[in-house]
């Protein structure tokens, strides 16, 4: 009997409850497991059988016994004070801790008002605009504290002198993302989908479990949804730059092996993988046909979050420039993409509302500039 039940703590119990309710033999009973539903992972499941890890079984139990010793005790509580039927574990309680530590930061903080001031300026024989932010004195920055001072800036500066300080050039790179954990997948399902957590756990368990798509029959699509690992067999990353460079040139591929450390560094937690396609080679387009939806909004999403960690960086080159106006300082940056990298595919979406930098018009050092408006 082979149990293959989920690869995580509760699916090492449950197997652990199976064979227990079913009198099994422990000489003829073996716990397999796979992070991705596939014809080969499973084939080299079976081929690679186990005995139960009681560790995994014992872990799970602390869990239930830590909800029952703190869940126990304080959901009635809840009942009676606040509302019936709300319940309290080892995880809401501390969460709700750290809220409610949280809002008394919040309800504490004395806000101290001030404004921003942007100039628009105009350069010599360029069409667009030049935008800088103020950003104090030649003593450094300095916020504007209310609207009667902002006032006073502003008649100083109608009649100001502006002129280019000093031109800071340099270079940076812009790091691929990293691939998704469940965490992660489910905050950037809600930005760019709209996603709750649960709509998108729901269409990944889809998305794990199996789908019939054309050409290959019944399969899992993606590795397993629950994880803190950001970990990336081998094999997948290379058949991942095997069509990355095929699809987009080499220079797009990572030439070397991405590493990157996991928040938590439990040998449990680490035995799955991050989340990605079972199958890098087969595109989101290539399973339109089959899949549909959530289902297939949320592949895409995997798929291209996938390709872009194993993609090479964006790289740009970056300029700041300080701009004096009488008495006060305007700064204005931009870059300029030298190598779209990861880019050219993936984008990682932001809550960020600001308007993103753009290149900055050519500039010299003592330059004069107009003034437009502020």
């Amino acid at each position: 009997v082979y149990l293959a039940t989920d690869p995580d703590r509760e699916g090492e119990a449950i197997s652990w409850h199976l064979s227990t309710a079913l009198k099994l033999d422990e000489s003829k009973m073996k716990r397999i497991t796979f992070n991705e539903i596939t014809k080969n992972a499973v084939k080299d499941s079976l081929k690679n059988p186990r005995e139960i890890d009681m560790n995994l079984v014992d872990a799970q139990q602390a869990r239930r016994v830590l909800d029952r010793m703190v869940g126990y005790s304080i959901s009635p509580v809840l009942w009676q004070k606040v509302k019936r039927g709300l319940s309290a574990g080892r995880v809401q309680s501390v969460a709700l801790r750290m809220i409610c530590d949280r809002e008394e930061q919040i309800n504490a903080f004395i806000p101290e008002e001030y404004w921003t001031l942007d100039v628009m300026l105009k350069v010599k024989g360029e069409k667009k605009l030049l935008e800088a932010k103020f950003y104090g004195t030649e003593e450094g920055k300095r916020n504007i504290s209310g609207k009667k001072e902002l006032d006073q800036v502003m008649t100083e500066l109608k009649d100001a002198d502006y002129r280019v300080k000093d031109i800071k050039n340099s270079s940076r790179e812009k790091k691929a993302p990293l691939p998704f954990t469940t965490s992660t997948l489910q905050q950037e399902a809600s930005r760019r989908l709209g996603f709750t957590a649960t709509r998108t756990m729901r269409a990944a368990q889809t998305l794990y479990e199996g789908v019939d798509i054309a050409g290959h029959g019944m399969m899992g699509l993606i590795t397993y949804m629950r994880t803190d690992s950001l970990r990336i067999a081998d094999e997948a990353a290379a058949a991942a730059k095997t069509f990355i460079g095929k699809t987009w040139g080499e220079n797009y591929v990572c030439n070397k092996k991405r590493v990157w450390k996991s928040r938590s560094a439990t040998a449990a937690q680490d035995a799955h993988e991050a989340i990605r396609p079972s199958m890098p080679e087969l595109t989101p387009d290539q399973v339109e046909g089959s899949i549909s939806g959530d289902e297939a909004k949320l592949y895409r999403l995997i798929g291209s979050r996938f390709m872009a960690s194993q993609m090479a960086d964006c790289l740009m080159d970056t300029v700041s420039a300080n701009i004096t106006a009488g008495d006060y300082i305007f700064r204005a940056s931009g870059f300029h993409v030298t190598f779209d990298g990861f880019t050219a595919l993936y984008e990682e979406a932001t809550d960020d509302k600001q308007k993103k930098e753009t290149a900055l018009p050519p500039l010299e050092v003592s330059q004069d500039l107009k003034l437009n408006k502020l």
